[in-house]
């Protein structure tokens, strides 16, 4: 079979990609691989494990994801998965209380910053981390074979949560900070998500006076002109309540971005270099290193050489940036798209997290926009060139000199990336430089090279 799992786990059009079948199929054979690394992996303790392996589940506010949920239940269940339903809450949230419940599972029903229609199932190992690719790909294996069904006692239970996981996880948010954030006047954007309950809660039991909007979700309205993907409804807000700042969630709330005081954008980037310099200047920010993906602007790159800060790039994918941190050692990582993850207090990207030690910064150091001004972003541009042989991308010669020339001419303060799609005939051509003009200039001029050595 065919690898089903992306770099965040299995996504599509909700009930024609993501089917209660697959979802059924899905939570069957994560419990079956669950429970052969419970019992069979080599150098295992028999009596490590004297209970029933148990899962927790939650969801966003998608209408898709009561019954996804519940088709991954009964498929868990049926193998013998006791499961506890946490219902609607962010990603963080759910990984966060897989580690505090010491569950053997963890399952996430949402597609992030998706729209409605689309709906997304995603599993967590014990400790609230994504599974590797290898354990998907066992799962994926295990789909649909047959097996030798539990009966009797020995199937699963379900059981919903009894109202202490949101309680558990904004105790657990508000620990992560020192400051007193009374004072501040915050806008909130929650994407009509999951995060439309626990965000404003957060951030009013750490004392900001919160003004809130998209925060009702009604199984229909997730993402839907709001959030992270659109913060033009945040940016007015910010200005016409005359908030100090504002931040917008995804529908899981895994991101966050960020508005200054006079309605301007700030993005992953810079509140990565403002956390990055705060760790340092604490003496926190292991290695004194960043790690953030090649999409990550010139800009923050130039800044964090000039802060003393070391910046490693992955791989487009928070997925890359977790493992990278993980294999360093390193705290601080993420993506432009605000998925900022701070190990020392998460598994994965945490939007409301990120708010609260934005804001903490504010409360004690002064106005976002002067803590983020040190990041000079430059001029980016995307051209994306269709109707080419992605694969020869990295293989074209000509091509190749024609990137090492513009590099050249454009020296230090730009730089070109070329990205061949992983599932079109398209290649991305992303240049930054000093102007927008020149930044136009040259990926215009690279996606034409692009579209005479490529063509089908």
């Amino acid at each position: 079979m065919s690898r089903i799992f992306g770099t965040d786990g299995v996504r599509g059009l909700a009930n024609r990609d993501v089917t209660p079948e697959l979802a059924l199929g899905l939570g069957v054979a994560a419990a079956r691989v669950l429970s052969s690394h419970r019992d069979g992996a080599v150098g295992s303790d028999p009596h490590a494990h004297p209970h029933r392996p148990r899962a927790v589940i939650g969801r966003d506010g998608r209408a898709s994801g009561e019954f996804l949920s519940a088709a991954l239940v009964a498929g868990l269940a049926s193998a013998g998965i006791d499961v506890v339903d946490l219902g609607l809450l962010p990603t963080p949230a759910i990984a966060y209380l897989t580690a505090l419940r010491d569950t053997d599972l963890g399952v996430v029903v949402s597609a992030s910053h998706n729209p409605m229609a689309d709906n997304g199932i995603k599993f967590l190992s014990r400790g609230g981390h994504k599974l590797p690719d290898d354990l998907e790909d066992e799962i994926t294996e295990l789909l649909h074979a047959e097996w030798d069904r539990p009966v009797g006692p020995a199937v699963g239970r379900y059981s919903r949560d009894s109202g202490r996981a949101a309680d558990d996880y904004v105790d657990h948010l508000l620990g992560t900070i020192d400051a007193d954030l009374s004072g501040l006047r915050i806008a909130l954007d929650c994407a009509n998500g999951a995060a439309s309950e626990v965000g404003p809660r957060a951030l009013r039991e750490a004392g900001a006076d919160v003004v809130v909007i998209n925060a009702s979700p009604d199984g229909r309205n997730i993402n839907e002109k709001c959030g992270s993907t659109h913060p033009e409804q945040l940016q007015a807000t910010v200005v016409a309540s005359e908030a100090d700042l504002g931040f917008a969630f995804d529908g899981d709330a895994d991101r966050c971005l960020a508005v200054d005081a006079t309605g301007r954008l700030v993005d992953g980037d810079q509140l990565m270099g403002l956390m990055a310099r705060a760790l340092k200047r604490e003496g926190r920010l292991v290695k004194d290193t960043l790690v953030v993906t090649v999409m990550s602007n010139l800009g923050l790159l130039l800044a964090m050489r000039d802060a003393g800060i070391v910046t490693e790039q992955t791989g487009v994918g928070d997925r890359y940036v977790l493992e990278r941190m993980r294999e360093g050692g390193f705290i601080l990582g993420g993506e432009q798209s605000g998925h900022i993850i701070l190990s020392d207090h998460a598994t994965t990207g945490d939007g409301v997290l990120t708010a609260l030690q934005v804001s903490a910064q504010v409360a004690t150091q002064g106005p976002l926009a002067e803590l983020v001004s040190f990041v000079k972003r430059l001029p980016q541009v995307l051209v994306n060139v269709s109707g080419v042989d992605r694969t020869r991308a990295a293989t074209d010669e000509a091509l190749a000199d024609a990137v090492r020339a513009a590099e050249a001419e454009l020296g230090e303060t730009g730089r070109v990336l070329l990205r061949p799609s992983g599932t079109e005939p398209l290649v991305r051509v992303m240049v930054e430089a000093d102007t927008s003009e020149r930044a136009s200039t040259t990926a215009e001029r690279l996606a034409e090279v692009v579209r005479e050595r490529l063509s089908l």
